[in-house]
């Protein structure tokens, strides 16, 4: 599987309790699309949302966001941890 980070811009803020909630709706629909949301962060004034996932393809990834609540990702890119 790939590793991929993923990109949401909000308008006008976002609270934490909010992305949370829309985290544990993807855990809830991940299996079936062979992924899995690994952690998130939150910039609730600026309105950002990153995602860490292992998926397939971005297009699993973001699927799973569309099932889940709707929130497709704006960007998501391919990434590699290196330590």
């Amino acid at each position: 599987m790939a590793l991929f980070m993923d990109t949401h811009n909000i308008d006008g803020g976002v609270s934490a309790a909010d992305v949370a909630a829309a985290h544990e709706a993807d855990l809830a629909t991940q299996r079936s699309h062979g992924v899995d949301y690994l952690r998130y962060w939150v910039d609730e004034q600026a309105g950002k949302i990153f995602c860490l996932v292992e998926a397939p393809s971005a297009e699993a990834a973001n699927a799973v966001h569309r099932e889940a609540h709707g929130l497709v990702a704006d960007e998501i890119y391919s990434v590699s941890e290196h330590s």
